[in-house]
């Protein structure tokens, strides 16, 4: 019999404790082992009862979840699912929460809450469960980077500033090349790692991370304070240009389209994909179609198999396909599964992807550089 995970629920909530653990305890592989309502608390409990996951609130008496999430990452890193409500405020920490080492997070209703929670309650113990199998690492302190001196942003080693528009890394890159990632858990601090070391002359970037609404707003805004492109989130029509990212908007599928000579984005209400919206299939599915031998696909972490399928057609296409590395995830699910397709020319580990892409760019534009 296979050992059951082993919970602490974490929120200041008497309600929120009763009913995520009568959640919990509802299911054969896992249980609530206790509750705390607040970080001290449960920081004793921890301690004593050595939980595979906790759950945990983000405004909390005595110490916020977020500073007790930092100093938890620090000492004893451990998987977290992180309890969020939706507002704007919400968006920004639960971003912050992720950066920190949160595995992911659930958006806590804001009214209703016992049938709110009741209806989350599918996605919050997968959640739990994801959480229970990820390769979680001690939180490090990281240089501080800038849009013009983070390290490696260049593509160069020590952070150097990057080319001037005019010179550009790449070249005159054809408007024709695309740059397309899927990614879901632990997918928000990998696409951050690609962007922030891409320069900004690179192809279009269009990217499908598993995201319900209201948050990609968010995360499209941090990406865009960190790198040297623009970031921002995909709208319908809009023209897919170089020297920019789109993020597929929480709850809504993405793909591109062709108008003329140009790409163009398109985000509407289809159905779920491989039980999800937006779908990493739908996007590779649309660069199988139209760019061919111009897509570059990134597969990087995330659980299960959405768009595994589609990077091999991508790769049938003439795409060329980077794949994340099993020791860099935080779960392996889709890289593994795109491998297991035959999608993948390379397996890296996350910190290469980006310059691996950028010498392959270079080698494809025609353009002699000086190094």
């Amino acid at each position: 019999m296979r050992k059951k995970i082993r919970v602490i629920v974490v929120d200041d909530s008497a309600l929120v404790r009763s009913l995520l653990s009568e959640i919990i305890n509802r299911q054969p592989d896992m249980e609530c082992i206790g509750t705390a309502n607040d970080p001290l608390i449960a920081r004793e409990m921890i301690r004593e009862l050595n939980p595979d996951v906790i759950t945990l609130d983000v405004e909390m008496p005595r110490m916020d979840g977020i500073d007790f999430l930092g100093r938890l990452m620090r000492l004893r890193p451990m998987p977290v699912v992180m309890i969020s409500t939706l507002t704007e405020r919400g968006a920004e920490v639960t971003m912050k929460a992720l950066e920190l080492g949160a595995v992911d997070f659930v958006s806590k209703p804001r009214v209703g809450l016992a049938n709110g929670l009741n209806e989350l309650a599918t996605q919050i113990v997968d959640k739990i469960r994801v959480a229970a199998v990820a390769q979680v690492r001690r939180a490090a302190p990281r240089p501080s980077q800038s849009a013009t001196g983070a390290a490696g942003a260049s593509g160069t080693p020590g952070g150097a500033a990057p080319a001037t528009p005019s010179m550009g890394l790449l070249g005159r890159l054809s408007t024709e090349k695309l740059i397309f990632i899927g990614a879901s858990t632990g997918g928000t601090e990998a696409i951050k790692e690609i962007l922030v070391n891409l320069p900004a002359d690179c192809p279009a970037i269009v990217i499908t991370q598993h995201m319900p609404p209201g948050f990609t707003t968010s995360f499209a805004a941090r990406l865009n304070s960190l790198s040297q492109i623009t970031v921002k989130e995909a709208s319908h029509g809009e023209r897919i240009l170089p020297g920019h990212a789109y993020i597929a908007p929480g709850g809504k599928q993405f793909h591109i389209s062709r108008s003329g000579a140009n790409y163009v984005a398109v985000v509407d209400d289809g159905p779920a994909v491989n039980r999800h919206k937006p779908s990493v299939e739908v996007l590779f599915k649309s660069a199988a179609a139209l760019v061919g031998r111009n897509a570059y696909g990134i597969m990087l972490t995330g659980m299960g198999n959405d768009g595994a399928a589609a990077m091999r057609e991508m790769k049938d296409a003439g795409s060329y396909n980077y794949v994340q590395d099993e020791a860099s995830c935080i779960v392996f699910g889709m890289p593994r599964e795109a491998i297991a397709h035959g999608a993948a020319d390379e397996v890296l580990p996350l910190t290469q992807i980006a310059s691996a892409l950028i010498t392959k760019l270079r080698g494809s534009s025609g353009v002699m550089h000086r190094i």
